[in-house]
């Protein structure tokens, strides 16, 4: 045997050698992706039936350190290390309103994001038995609107609100931080933002101005300062006919025209179109506690409802 044949035998050996050892090697590294993979999806698939059992449509998660962090502080108090963020919209509209904006319809929206996720929290718990959570809704210590968006749950309208493909911007956005790794929840790309068509409709219907930038404070502002409000706060309150808070800007938009109810049954609870002296004063503690307006106070309420009556006189 010539040793040119000795060297494309041994060769021939060695590479056979390798490629059994790399086919050994890939293929434990496609059964643990398929391990993982089948656990992403299954994880996935157990977020997707839980949201769609409270009638919750939209999700996403993300990776924090994707998210635009608003409050440090926040997230040193939940004694965690935050490496996964689940966002939800939490679909609101019910009915048209008289003197109330159309979420203060219904009860207090906080109660339905703290049941929402505390079961959410359970979830994980149950899948990530040593895992940390803490769920918010409002007061969280990421950017939820900056974080919605970039999930692709829906646009960014020129009022400063999330407008979704479904449900228009009749949207409350709750979230749930964990120090679960994103990865193993799913976690999706963030994607650019969308801008709505800037087509004006909210700048123009907006009641003081601000949208235009013109005006010092919204009206939704105005109707929960407390103490004695201007003559011009209280001149706008009447010549709009707003008790609580303001849907100007979103019932103008087009992308709200004909909205879809929300599937949601905690805000078919006890409604309320036009909130009277009458109704207020017929509240308990309790009941008053659950309203979405309760956090300023019976004073401020009452204000307010007093200033309406004064256009009526």
């Amino acid at each position: 045997m010539l040793n040119k044949d000795i060297i494309t035998l041994h060769t021939n050996k060695v590479k056979k050698y390798l490629a059994i050892l790399h086919a050994r090697v890939y293929n434990q590294i496609i059964k643990k992706f398929k391990i993982r993979k089948q656990a992403f999806f299954n994880m996935k698939e157990k977020l997707r039936e839980y949201f769609l059992a409270t009638g919750i449509e939209y999700f996403s998660v993300l990776d924090y350190a994707s998210c635009i962090e608003t409050g440090a502080r926040i997230i040193e108090r939940a004694s965690l290390t935050p490496r996964s963020v689940i966002l939800y919209l939490l679909p609101y509209y019910t009915t048209e309103t008289v003197n109330l904006s159309r979420y203060a319809a219904s009860l207090d929206y906080h109660l339905a994001i703290r049941t929402i996720n505390e079961g959410l929290e359970k979830i994980l718990k149950e899948k990530f038995p040593d895992s940390k959570t803490k769920g918010y809704g409002d007061h969280s210590p990421i950017d939820e609107r900056h974080a919605a968006l970039i999930s692709g749950l829906g646009i960014a309208g020129d009022n400063g609100l999330i407008i979704n493909e479904k449900y228009g911007s009749y949207v409350f956005v709750g979230d749930v931080v964990t120090d679960i790794p994103a990865e193993q929840i799913g976690a999706i790309l963030p994607m650019e933002i969308i801008h709505c068509e800037h087509c004006g409709a909210c700048k123009r219907a907006c009641p003081t101005g601000i949208l235009r930038g013109v005006g010092e404070d919204c009206l939704s502002a105005i109707t929960q300062k407390k103490g004695t409000l201007t003559k011009e706060e209280e001149r706008l309150m009447q010549k709009y006919n707003t008790l609580w808070g303001c849907d100007y800007c979103q019932s103008v938009c087009p992308h709200n025209k004909n909205p879809k109810k929300t599937p949601v049954a905690f805000f078919y609870e006890n409604p309320i179109a036009e909130l009277t002296g009458e109704i207020l004063d017929s509240m308990s503690d309790e009941e008053f506690s659950r309203r979405a307006f309760a956090w300023r106070k019976r004073a401020t309420v009452s204000r307010n409802i007093d200033i309406l009556n004064k256009k009526q006189t």
